[in-house]
């Protein structure tokens, strides 16, 4: 059985879920760039398409790519830190699952053998994968210090559009040089 389909089948966080436990992902042997999110939302749980939703559209413009690159996993693995939607919370969706990461991303990101870059979506992945403490605002600022394998970003969220009005350096400075990045990648 591939890791794909055992993270399909995967049902280990089933009795804390509210719902069906339903794993969205999308990963290729051969991805070049790896996404790394929160957690799927409800539309994308409902769907099973990762990023199918008003992030993905913003996330997709930010790297100026269509949805045909996007979702081919031979340039792009889409891989979220809880891999089942966690449920609603008061302010928003519920974190994602502190399970699937340690149980399931090493041995997925090992599989993928042609990675040039992990984008970090918020503050999960970012502490998962850079090891700090510090602010979303913080890693997005020093961005530089954690390439050539890492460039972490906001989480392209509606809920985060007061975010980026008060930091408009993102898309002066930041966004171009992302966009750089990806399209000399891809």
């Amino acid at each position: 059985m591939s890791i794909l389909d055992k993270i399909h089948k995967c049902v280990f966080c089933a009795n804390v879920l509210p719902h069906k436990p339903r794993p969205v992902i999308a990963a290729g042997k051969t991805s070049k760039i790896v996404i790394i999110g929160q957690a799927p939302g409800r539309k994308v749980h409902e769907t099973g398409i990762p990023w199918n939703d008003p992030s993905g559209d913003l996330l997709r413009y930010w790297m100026q790519i269509d949805k045909k690159s996007f979702y081919d996993t031979k340039k792009i693995s889409l891989i979220p830190m809880g891999f089942c939607y966690p449920g609603k919370g008061k302010s928003g969706d519920l974190p994602p699952r502190p399970e699937c990461a340690p149980l399931w991303h090493q041995e997925l990101l090992s599989h993928i053998v042609k990675i040039k870059l992990i984008v970090l979506i918020g503050q999960y992945s970012q502490r998962h994968y850079l090891g700090n403490k510090a602010t979303v605002t913080d890693n997005v600022r020093n961005y530089k210090k954690y390439l050539p394998s890492y460039f972490p970003l906001p989480h392209p969220s509606p809920r985060n559009r007061l975010w980026l009005k008060k930091n408009p350096w993102f898309a002066d400075k930041i966004l171009p040089d992302f966009q750089n990045k990806i399209q000399s990648i891809l």
